[in-house]
């Protein structure tokens, strides 16, 4: 796989330090700059797997940046730049160390409490009679905490979330409404391509001079679940499983493998045409989302290319 990008080893000019996360590497310019390079890498159940997919990068890097552009008028964002394929390059920000989940169905982590029982998450209440894939009355904020490299997020609530101080009630406030100005601007965007935005989660930073930005990605298929709308109440209704886009596809097949990322479980081995399979899923996912043809990035030398790239903006 040398036509994907696992680890990057780059020294820009004033690079002060290098953060690897799960799946992006971001790059600290003299304090100033962020240059995030979204990677190949393939995490799952907070587990990154052996092997990358080709193009998946690129494709979240780019529905990120379409995303961020088509919400600026309402959240800022950090991006200043898309100077690769696979690359964003923004103002550098103290991230919020929670993450701003809000759910508009009982899908996912919530279908699972609440068949275990649970009627509240993060201190929300869910209402009584729901089934599996069922619309939530009003979406709800699940926030969870932001773990460290490796960890594994943990749901908290918004009364923990003041009572800590992770994150003041003015700060808060503003990240709420943003929140669901977001989803309800994701909505929208989703049911003009005949989808269903179904939960998402959304990152925030401050900037040097205090303001809230939105960081990190947006409504792609890593942060995001999406139903195909033509079909979603004839299959609620027989009680049928609902036809996702998402990388919800990659978890099923991992737990079919006998994989959930618990302890003592062997991550199943990816074949190259399982590998070549998800990177299909990952340009179809492309373009259903963003309504686009994807276009391929030449790979043929892509740690050169993104050096290039990132170089020529830097130097201007």
């Amino acid at each position: 796989m040398s036509n994907t990008i696992n680890n990057t080893a780059f020294n820009f000019p004033k690079q002060k330090s290098v953060y690897k996360g799960k799946v992006r590497e971001v790059y600290n310019i003299n304090d100033e700059l962020l240059v995030m390079i979204a990677s190949d890498r393939l995490s799952a159940f907070d587990v990154v797997m052996p092997k990358q997919i080709p193009f998946k990068g690129q494709i979240l890097n780019q529905i990120a940046s379409k995303m961020m552009d088509a919400t600026k008028d309402i959240v800022p964002n950090w991006i200043i730049a898309i100077p690769d394929p696979n690359v964003a390059i923004g103002h550098l920000c103290t991230p919020f160390k929670v993450e701003m989940v809000i759910r508009g169905y009982l899908s996912g982590h919530a279908a699972r409490e609440y068949k275990a029982g649970k009627r509240l998450l993060c201190g929300v209440a869910m209402p009584e009679g729901m089934k599996e894939n069922d619309k939530f009355p009003e979406p709800i904020i699940t926030p969870s905490t932001k773990a460290a490299n490796g960890a594994h997020d943990e749901d908290i609530s918004k009364e923990n979330i003041l009572a800590k101080g992770i994150v003041s009630k003015e700060d808060y406030e503003v990240l709420e409404k943003y929140t669901k100005a977001l989803f309800q601007r994701g909505t929208e965007i989703a049911a003009e391509r005949g989808l269903i935005l179904v939960d998402t989660k959304y990152e925030f930073g401050k900037t040097k001079d205090g303001k809230i930005v939105l960081i990190d990605e947006i409504h792609t298929p890593d942060s995001s679940r999406y139903f195909y709308a033509d079909g979603y109440q004839e299959r609620q209704n027989k009680g049928e499983t609902q036809k996702q886009l998402s990388k919800e596809f990659v978890r099923q097949w991992l737990i079919e493998n006998g994989f959930q990322g618990l302890e003592g479980q062997s991550i199943p081995e990816m074949t190259d045409e399982k590998i070549n399979e998800i990177s299909d899923r990952y340009i179809e996912l492309y373009e259903n989302i963003t309504g686009e043809t994807f276009v391929k990035s030449d790979v043929s030398n892509i740690t050169q290319r993104i050096e290039k790239n990132v170089l020529s903006f830097l130097n201007k």
